[in-house]
């Protein structure tokens, strides 16, 4: 694996080290790098779990940045006892404190994180979802597990800047259609809409898979019944409804893991992981004018992001005039490896390559605007080695003070 400070520095106008003099050795975190282009907020192995994955991050209405991921107990394997842990920081993104748990598996999983910070009153909200900890994914998709056993969906709140949760709520029935076997959230941050006649909605992209017809020899596990849809609060995360649904299953797009973000315009944009479609590429985007309970069209391939492989990535449009639209994730598209950033002028019709920040193993991403006008990308590295922050200046935009930024 190709270690965190070796990293590829394609711009140095891009990425720079803040201007502030670096703390001694003997002072200096040790999941802080020197002169913090980047610091480690989760290293596999450490705090009781074998690994860490699954990145979400956001910044808070305070300034404070909550780096969202998987404690994985026993491996990086996606099934068993995992737990949503937290890591919060104060100075953007160079130091990190203390790691909490704020969503338990207790033997069974709780995962993909999806949080949203709630722009009139500064509430974090968080949705994840979570299934019996000795059931796989496999299991789910086939129609062999129960309802209760299964995929569920919940909600918590923190009035308290990220320090502390409420317990999990369960919103199953008001998301999950009976039909519906798998179900994921994001994984990433959610959406809280600024703009247009939703403003102050949370949303949050999704993906699901369908029971196949009576009569098919389906299993149910064909890459061909996922589907996307979106879920959504207009009262600050107390009570939930579905969005739109993309329609499925059709085998040329497998509508996956998904991330959202909301245009100047006030569009929302969708970009999702492409199950094994024959549609060209790994990448599919749409839009929604209307706060996310339609599409303006059916999601299709994105021919500019070929590069990127069978994977999940992340999205954000930057805030300020003629600021991009961003989007990360790796740029090999046979392999997990060189974790890239994108960026779009035309709103996503078409992307360019920004930088690389790193020439090794890379999967999961998500995106955050800071507010000393860099850019944070949480991702993890190596071979579930853990997750790495990383920090891009001068893209040209500033996030304005008390602005939260995930999305």
């Amino acid at each position: 694996m190709t270690p965190l400070r070796r990293t590829v520095l394609t711009s140095l106008t891009l990425l720079a080290a803040l201007a502030t003099s670096p703390l001694p050795a003997a002072a200096r975190p040790l999941d802080s790098a020197p002169g913090c282009a980047s610091s480690r907020p989760y290293v596999s192995g450490r705090g009781g779990y074998a690994a860490y994955r699954i990145p979400a991050v956001v910044r808070t209405l305070r300034g404070t940045v909550l780096a969202f991921a998987e404690g994985r107990r026993h491996g990086p394997g996606d099934s068993g006892d995992i737990d949503v842990v937290l890591r919060r920081s104060t100075d953007g993104g160079c130091t990190w404190g203390p790691l909490t748990v704020v969503a338990a598996g207790d033997g069974d999983t709780r995962g993909n994180p999806a949080p949203a910070v709630d722009p009139r009153s500064g509430t974090i909200i968080l949705v994840t979802c979570g299934n019996a900890g000795d059931v796989t994914e496999d299991q789910i998709m086939r129609g062999q597990v129960t309802a209760a056993r299964g995929r569920r969906v919940y909600v918590q709140r923190s009035s308290d800047d990220g320090r502390t949760f409420t317990a999990p709520q369960d919103i199953t029935t008001a998301v999950k259609r009976p039909d519906w076997r798998w179900y994921a959230t994001g994984p990433g941050h959610a959406v809280a809409l600024t703009r247009g006649p939703h403003a102050g909605r949370i949303l949050v992209p999704a993906n699901h898979s369908t029971t196949p017809p009576k009569g098919s020899r389906d299993t149910g596990r064909e890459s061909r019944y996922y589907a996307g849809h979106t879920l959504y609060s207009d009262d600050g995360g107390r009570t939930w409804h579905l969005g739109l649904t993309a329609t499925g299953p059709s085998g040329v797009v497998n509508v996956n893991e998904t991330s959202a973000t909301q245009l100047p315009d006030g569009r929302l944009y969708f970009s999702a992981r492409d199950q094994y479609g024959s549609a060209p590429g790994n990448r599919v985007d749409t839009y929604s004018s209307d706060g996310g309970a339609t599409l303006d069209r059916p999601y299709a391939a994105q021919d500019t992001l070929k590069d990127v492989p069978v994977v999940q990535g992340s999205v954000l449009q930057l805030h300020g005039a003629r600021a991009p639209l961003l989007f990360s994730g790796p740029s090999v598209p046979t392999a997990r490896r060189a974790m890239a950033v994108w960026k779009s002028t035309d709103a996503g019709r078409s992307f360019s390559r920004l930088t690389t920040l790193d020439d090794g193993p890379a999967a999961y991403s998500d995106l955050v605007q800071l507010g000393t006008g860099a850019v944070g990308v949480l991702y993890e590295t190596g071979s579930y080695d853990g997750l790495s922050f990383r920090r891009l200046t001068g893209i040209g935009a500033h996030s304005p003070a008390g602005a939260p930024s995930h999305g």
